[in-house]
């Protein structure tokens, strides 16, 4: 029987595994096993793996797939840059080095997500560079009812204008054809508006939503992350001169189109600041998420640095 136990870094919650694969390939000990792990990472929402002897995206995305029981998810409706490795692996977001990527929950601004995800660390940094989590549920009760009341009544539009200052709409939505990004946003319920070869975007999505397993309602959304007030002060100013309001590549608004206070999304950041937690990646490292119930981020780091992700 598989135990967990508590991380050094992590006191409070038992989410590392400690394994010996000896004499097997990593894909026959998931194969083996893939009924506790699920088991676990139902209980604990999130599962670091340690002694797994993977050494290749095609191998880590083979475990996944043996994981979870499923073929991995493309990265379609994209919001960052990444490269897709073989058999739907990804590297993790390539901003750059230097900058705080916020929590969040992976593609919890469309109306399609993955319910698992799994990272696999090929290089840590030799400074800097974890995964911080927090956990959604938390983030939930913590939220004030009378900010929460007006996020769950109203939900969140999402605004995007595509250009090469963030991602154009080629990579968004890896196409050329003006066709096929019209066909994805008849589909998803997406308002669009092309002008000349450009392209602005807007739908509406939850705020929160209930866990299916569990019950429970989880904080769901990327307004905080999608606002213009997540920009530091002078980027901020400097996109607000350039674009407008209206032409930002991206923006947030209530679903009725109203604003969204930024006192309220500045407490929102807060909180995610309070509830994250994190731990030291260690080289072959696998960390599996329940997407739903944690979010992730990215801390800054120097040297080189490579993290891959694959979606269930």
């Amino acid at each position: 029987m598989l135990e967990t136990k508590p991380l050094p870094e992590v006191h409070n919650r038992k989410i590392l595994l400690e394994v010996d694969t000896s004499g097997m390939k990593s894909v026959d000990w998931a194969a083996e096993y893939k009924a506790q792990i699920n088991q676990l990472l139902d209980e604990h929402g999130i599962l670091l793996i340690r002694g797994l002897k993977v050494v290749s995206s095609k191998q880590f995305g083979q475990l996944l797939s043996t994981l979870f029981d499923s073929e991995l998810a493309s990265y379609q409706y994209r919001s960052t840059p990444r490269t897709e490795l073989r058999g739907n692996v990804y590297t993790a977001t390539e901003y750059h080095h230097d900058e705080v990527i916020p929590q969040h929950n992976e593609c919890s601004y469309a109306n399609k997500w993955p319910s698992k995800l799994g990272f696999f660390c090929m290089l840590p940094a030799p400074e800097g560079g974890a995964t911080p989590l927090a956990d959604s549920r938390a983030v939930y009760d913590k939220i004030p009812e009378s900010i929460r009341s007006q996020f769950e009544a109203k939900k969140i539009m999402y605004v995007r204008n595509y250009s090469d200052i963030d991602l154009p709409w080629t990579e968004v939505f890896q196409t050329d054809k003006k066709e096929d990004v019209e066909k994805f946003c008849n589909e998803n319920g997406f308002e669009f508006e092309w002008r000349g070869d450009e392209l602005r975007t807007k739908q509406v999505n939850q705020s929160a939503i209930e866990h299916p397993l569990h019950g429970f309602k989880v904080w769901f959304n990327q307004a905080h992350l999608f606002h213009v007030s997540s920009l530091d002060p002078e980027t901020k100013q400097s996109f607000l001169s350039m674009f407008g309001n209206e032409g930002l590549p991206r923006n947030t608004y209530f679903g009725d189109g109203t604003e969204i206070p930024e006192k309220d999304l500045a407490k929102i950041r807060e909180i995610y600041d309070q509830e994250m937690f994190h731990f030291s990646w260690l080289k072959g490292d696998v960390l599996l998420v329940d997407n739903l119930r944690f979010t992730h981020g990215r801390q800054p780091y120097e040297g080189a640095r490579k993290v891959l992700v694959g979606m269930a």
